[in-house]
């Protein structure tokens, strides 16, 4: 009963318009006063340590970079880096616009991001050269999602915070802990990989079918030139990455070095960027900051809430006492998470549904890497498909297209997304295989 009633004023709430994390504060807010006796003291102290979190201070920093990356065009020598590779193959334009965002989805750790860097250049010079203007929006929208699922990731970030104070038990009784960035991290890499491979086929066949253009094929002195531009760009997959597998800093300490490399690689070694638009991009990441630490503030009350109501315990017993295994749960779990994205954005979705879904996962044997890299796969899906996906309309914006026109458009690989999906859903060793050979797991 006392789900229902809080899930009920969510939902209240959230059909009169108020942005997600205002009602997830009132939903709380209005549960405790009227229905328990939490003292509004501990409401005080929540929200102020909601956000004392360490690894909560990877997402300014890699916004940060992002925007830097972003502003200072790195985006543009990655895609010439990526057009000389395979632009001689069919739909060249558009399988160096997968790569690109593959590339810059390594760096930038966010889908819009993405979208914006790439599909800024990339859809203009499509259009350009002879392809469909709906061709070149479907793969960009598409690809750009790859920027939540290859890491860095700020979803990865937010799903390990929303499950950091979960109590989950195993089948055998023994309690489990939540994943770590670092662990999610190297497990997103083989998963980003395969994605961005697939959807380049899609890009392939289509392009093959319907025989549009190819460019001349670049000679080794032009990959080199175009490599050894974009090499700066590239630098920082390894400093990241490497940097935390090898144990010279954190995650958290991996962002804060990408965001002042980025700065210096933008204003000093590029010079695309000068010092006086510096405080523009500082601005610009600050206001995107402050909203999604605003969001996790208030899930993590709303959080603070189902624990005190033992509801994530009882939705286990529940369905354990029904007999669901692990197949059927992880089928019902992609089905709700591809529901809530028809009506929120990724951040929330993974704010309120992890601490409900991790324990009741765990129960049933499923690895919280592997639950946390299924969860973000939906959020890519989400992202790309009305009414409120957001790399819809961050690329409607840039191919000048109505979203019922563009959401047209990427229905080919959202097809091959969701056949993704599936097979990371029932294949658990594409997630865990690399950090368990990694000696994280």
């Amino acid at each position: 009963m006392s789900s229902m009633i809080i899930f009920g004023l969510l939902v209240v709430f959230m059909l009169t318009g108020m942005p997600i994390s205002i009602a997830l504060g009132l939903t709380v807010l209005t549960f405790i006063f009227t229905m328990t006796e939490v003292p509004t003291e501990s409401v005080a102290l929540k929200l102020f340590t909601g956000i004392d979190n360490f690894e909560i201070m990877a997402i300014p920093f890699f916004i940060l970079a992002g925007n830097f990356l972003t502003h200072g065009g790195v985006a543009r020598r990655m895609i010439n880096f990526a057009t000389s590779m395979v632009g001689h193959w069919y739909g060249g334009l558009g399988l160096a616009g997968v790569m690109a965002c593959a590339l810059f989805a390594a760096i930038s750790g966010s889908s819009p991001a993405t979208v914006i860097a790439i599909g800024a250049i990339m859809l203009p010079a499509m259009v350009n050269q002879g392809f469909p203007k709906r061709f070149g929006a479907g793969v960009i929208t598409t690809s750009g999602a790859l920027g939540i699922l290859i890491p860095p990731s700020i979803v990865m970030v937010i799903y390990c915070v929303a499950t950091g104070g979960s109590i989950a038990l195993d089948p055998a009784g023994h309690r489990v802990s939540s994943a770590s960035v670092g662990q999610m991290f190297m497990a997103g890499v083989i998963p980003g990989l395969m994605l961005a491979t697939l959807l380049g086929v899609t890009t392939f066949y289509r392009a093959w079918k319907n025989n549009y253009p190819r460019l001349p094929k670049a000679t080794f002195a032009e990959r080199f030139q175009a490599f050894r531009k974009c090499i700066w760009g590239l630098l920082l997959i390894v400093i990241v990455l490497g940097g935390i597998y090898a144990g010279l800093f954190t995650p958290t300490e991996a962002a804060a070095v990408s965001a002042v490399y980025a700065f210096i690689i933008a204003v000093f070694v590029y010079r695309d960027m000068s010092l006086k638009d510096v405080p523009r991009v500082l601005l610009g990441s600050a206001n995107m900051s402050a909203m999604i630490l605003y969001i996790i503030t208030n899930a993590v009350l709303f959080s603070f809430l189902m624990a005190n109501e033992n509801i994530p315990q009882q939705i286990t017993s529940w369905i354990t006492s029904i007999g669901v295994n692990w197949v059927m749960f992880l089928l019902i779990v992609n089905i709700v998470l591809l529901a809530a994205g028809n009506f929120m954005e990724a951040s929330s979705i993974v704010l309120i549904m992890a601490p409900i879904l991790f324990p009741v996962a765990v129960s049933l044997g499923i690895h919280p890497v592997h639950l946390g890299i299924l969860m973000v796969v939906n959020m890519e899906v989400g992202m790309c498909h009305p009414p409120v996906g957001l790399n819809l309309y961050v690329a409607s914006g840039i191919a000048k297209m109505g979203i019922t026109e563009l959401t047209v458009a990427v229905w080919p690989w959202l097809l091959t997304m969701l056949i993704f999906l599936g097979i990371v859903t029932y294949i658990p060793e594409i997630s865990l295989w690399l950090p368990r050979a990694l000696g994280m797991l």
